[in-house]
């Protein structure tokens, strides 16, 4: 899936998600918003201009959220997304109410709604993270403007093939038909476990 699908995904199936800023000690701040459109330049949602919320938004210009779906932990799809922020104002606010009508029960008159303004998440990054498939499926992706980094544990030229590290792997996801062996990173939990028991410290972790 390309950015715009996992963004839809998170606008439609999930929707309601934990954002996360920073206050002016530089401490993480979380609060929940509704993700109101999406495209394949980012994410749309609205906040008052009275809430500590916007102040962040407005002082960094950067945030994060997390949105989740599943019954319990092993039927949950999670998907991630890190980026700027930039105030569109309210010029969008019809179009969104149109498309979340229920905000017309929360703010119900035009003058109600002058407390609003929207913002874009944009140029970042982001995962989708899938636990209910065996092994896990996991996938990054970037948006905008933002340039792809690796992220993960990776096997270096120093690996003799030993396979020390093969019965720590929670998912069984190092492929040993090669050498150096290689970490397949769609399913990998990340956990480390490869590079604490490697003996020749073939095994890096990069971002």
């Amino acid at each position: 899936m390309t950015a715009s699908k996992y963004f839809i995904y998170l606008q439609k199936e999930i929707h309601t998600v934990v954002a996360a800023t920073t206050d002016d000690e530089g401490l993480p701040v979380t609060c929940a918003i509704d993700v109101m459109d999406a495209d394949e330049d980012g994410l749309y949602f609205l906040t008052a201009k009275g809430k500590g919320f916007y102040d962040r938004l407005k002082k960094d210009g950067y945030m994060a959220l997390t949105g989740m779906k599943g019954e319990d932990t092993l039927s949950c799809v999670a998907v991630s997304a890190r980026g700027k922020v930039c105030e569109l104002g309210e010029a969008q606010i019809p179009r969104l109410f149109e498309k979340n009508s229920y905000m017309n029960e929360i703010y119900p008159t035009e003058n109600s709604r002058r407390a609003l303004t929207v913002f874009k998440l944009y140029d970042g990054s982001g995962e989708w993270f899938d636990l209910s498939k065996k092994p896990i499926e996991r996938v990054s992706f970037t948006f905008g403007k933002a340039k792809i980094c690796e992220e993960g544990y990776f096997i270096t030229k120093s690996c003799i093939g030993c396979r020390a590290c093969e019965s720590v792997c929670p998912q069984a996801c190092i492929d040993f038909t090669t050498t150096p062996a290689a970490i397949v990173q769609a399913h990998c939990l990340r956990c480390g476990n490869c590079k604490s028991v490697c003996p020749h410290n073939a095994v890096i972790r990069r971002g």
